[in-house]
């Protein structure tokens, strides 16, 4: 690479972590920082760095697999599941916002092809913020959440025509524009025919023999050789690239490859759209925004308040309350990420001239940032616009609280899933009365319809919770494993009854101490009483008496499972990415002739400073669980630790080198 472009490289990725830094402080999108960073850097703000073809040459390969993580969550059954308000709304939102920005930026003089692309890039919302906002606000599950995540869906899958029409808009304008789009329609179907086919007959064979040969990086090459080479075919074909790179993430995205596949590309991804936002933001000419800032802030306005206006009028006609509709329409009233990519593939085309590209580019950026504000308050703007929404929720509480009353007195389940349904069952038997709260409408009335006491309602919210009778209850179950949204129930929970026992259910071992920090009495986790539920059944196969697998099992659990925790993961290159969930782990030390830690007692060591705890000491070929602190280590034991990673390293450094 020449110097200019290394040097000009440095900066961008100096400035993107920088701003990334800062706004994760300020905790405002990162989309946003990277915008920045490249309105910071670039030819118009401190001019560090010129426009280059390399920075531009980069964003098309964030757009490639921007597009390309799109097919791999693509799912057609989702998609039919959820098809009156993912087509019904979404269309129709979608179809509307594309005729009135459309027709406004014709009026104002934007050419009819320029005026279809600003149409389309004003009708999307952004993905990526309302999606991160949603989810830590616990309301991807609420109804308005649900409804937004509908809509975004149909925006998503609508890039694709635009990317197919744009390259069509911007062909011979000697020809008619009808004749060049059903040219490209037919070229599009006979591209889409083909890639499919060859992907359904030789994508899953192929990928077979690629993983069986347990090499990640032959993998990972693979996937990025099959991403390029069908962006490269739809490119060469006169579409765009981006619509190649889409048909190869919806391939993949069939298989049973689809995880890892995600898992591998992720950095990859992650760099080359974060390098994609910067050059958007280098796009933003700062002298332009003075010049047409009246322009800009009525076309931010016009973007906000018409999408919101028209999302809220079309929620009514999909029958939904005031309220509702409105929260959905404020969540999904600013523009998207994926406008930034139609704009880059009509500047290309030059469909846009600088004022319109400018103006519209400035107002996208703008609604952007005013997202976090509109998601993060949608209920609180909703019960000051709709007085009749909040009277509306007190009715739902009025069910919930009448369904408590017919039961005084009992144990409430948080979420009706397949945990929940089967602990409900085991009261019934005994003769227990109960209440569960969920946020599925279909299972809440399937099961009221079959006589359940089974209520719709968000267990997070305090008010839900005091309505199912959490003031007389007898216990409170958490049967769905979201960590966030259990600490938030033992927050209520705790604060009106620190006596009342609550049990709460998880994957793993990973957030045991934070939930009985948090107050839990019992905190079950799934994966390993499922291991100590088969070790159960496998020593009772062998014949140990009951007696003694009864005691190991109780043992076990009076020790809050910390004998089972942790494993020995070992190097398999195919292990999927690591989270939270399994850093903590077993590592093995063996004690050398010259080591520090031989000749010491345990407890002078001061293993558990560093965050480690030692699950077994083997000597001489006999292996001791739970050594006690007098334990003094000789040459040639082997210490079982339990930690971090980061922690086990340290605690090895002591052992050997003090």
């Amino acid at each position: 690479m020449d110097p200019i472009g290394f040097h000009s490289i440095l900066i961008l990725l100096g400035a993107a972590v920088v701003l990334v830094a800062l706004f994760r402080y300020l905790r405002l999108p990162q989309v946003l920082a990277f915008i920045c960073a490249g309105v910071l850097v670039g030819p118009t703000g401190m001019g560090w760095i010129p426009d280059l073809e390399t920075t531009r040459n980069l964003a098309e390969f964030g757009l490639v697999f921007l597009m390309f993580t799109l097919g791999l969550e693509f799912s057609l059954p989702r998609l039919v599941a959820m098809k009156q308000i993912v087509f019904g709304l979404g269309g129709a939102q979608v179809l509307l916002s594309c005729l009135f920005f459309g027709a406004a930026a014709w009026w104002f003089g934007v050419s009819v092809e320029g005026a279809i692309v600003i149409g389309g890039m004003l009708a999307l919302s952004s993905t990526a913020i309302v999606m991160k906002l949603l989810i830590e606000q616990l309301e991807q599950n609420s109804r308005h959440g649900r409804h937004a995540v509908s809509v975004l869906l149909f925006q998503d899958l609508v890039v694709v025509p635009f990317l197919i029409l744009i390259p069509a808009l911007g062909g011979d304008a000697r020809e008619s524009v009808w004749l060049t789009l059903g040219w490209v329609l037919v070229k599009s179907a006979l591209v889409l025919v083909a890639i499919m086919l060859v992907g359904r007959w030789l994508l899953r064979p192929l990928f077979h023999e690629v993983a069986a040969a347990r090499l990640r990086e032959f993998f990972m090459f693979t996937v990025l050789l099959l991403t390029l080479t069908a962006a490269w075919l739809t490119q060469t074909a006169g579409l765009s690239f981006a619509l190649g790179a889409f048909l190869a993430g919806m391939m993949l995205g069939e298989t049973e490859y689809r995880h890892q596949v995600e898992s591998d590309i992720l950095p990859f991804r992650d760099i080359l759209l974060g390098l994609f936002f910067v050059t958007v933001g280098m796009l933003l000419d700062l002298g332009a925004v003075q010049r047409w800032w009246p322009w800009i802030a009525a076309t931010m306005a016009a973007i906000l308040v018409f999408k919101t206006v028209l999302i809220t009028a079309l929620g009514k006609l999909f029958r939904m309350e005031t309220g509702v509709a409105l929260r959905t329409g404020l969540v999904l009233s600013q523009g998207g990420e994926f406008g930034f990519a139609l704009l880059l593939q009509a500047n290309q085309f030059r469909l846009l001239d600088e004022r319109a590209s400018q103006i519209v580019l400035a107002a996208v950026v703008l609604s952007m940032a005013l997202a976090p504000l509109l998601v993060r308050h949608n209920g609180w703007i909703a019960k000051r616009l709709v007085p009749g929404y909040s009277r509306a929720r007190v009715s739902g509480l009025e069910v919930i609280r009448a369904e408590a009353d017919a039961a005084r007195g009992c144990v409430i389940i948080c979420g009706y899933g397949r945990s929940g349904q089967n602990l409900a069952w085991m009261l019934e038997q005994e003769g227990a009365a109960s209440i569960a709260l969920d946020l599925d409408p279909v299972r809440v009335r399937d099961a009221r319809d079959a006589g359940k006491p089974v209520v719709y309602g968000d267990a997070t919210r305090r008010d839900v919770l005091e309505a199912a009778g959490l003031h007389r209850a007898r216990a409170l179950v958490i049967s769905f494993n979201d960590t966030a949204a259990a600490l938030k129930i033992l927050e209520t929970a705790r604060h009106a009854r620190p006596d009342m026992p609550v049990i709460v259910r998880t994957m793993d071992d990973a957030d045991l101490e934070r939930l009985k920090a948090a107050g839990a009495t019992e905190v079950v986790p799934e994966s390993l009483e499922g291991s100590l539920m088969m070790g159960s059944h496998m020593l009772l196969l062998l014949g140990v008496p009951v007696s003694r697998i009864v005691r190991h099992v109780r043992d076990v659990r009076r020790d809050r499972y910390r004998m089972l925790r942790g494993f020995f993961h070992g190097a398999d290159l195919f292990e999927e990415r690591e989270s939270a969930a399994y850093q903590e782990r077993l590592h093995s030390v063996s004690l050398p002739e010259g080591a520090r830690a031989v000749g010491k007692l345990l407890s002078e060591l001061h293993l558990e400073e560093t965050g480690v705890s030692v699950s077994a000491v083997r000597r001489g070929g006999i292996r001791g669980p739970m050594p006690a602190p007098e334990t003094r280590l000789a040459a040639g034991d082997v210490l079982v630790l339990y930690g971090a990673p980061e922690a086990l390293e340290e605690a090895e450094k002591v052992l050997l080198e003090g």
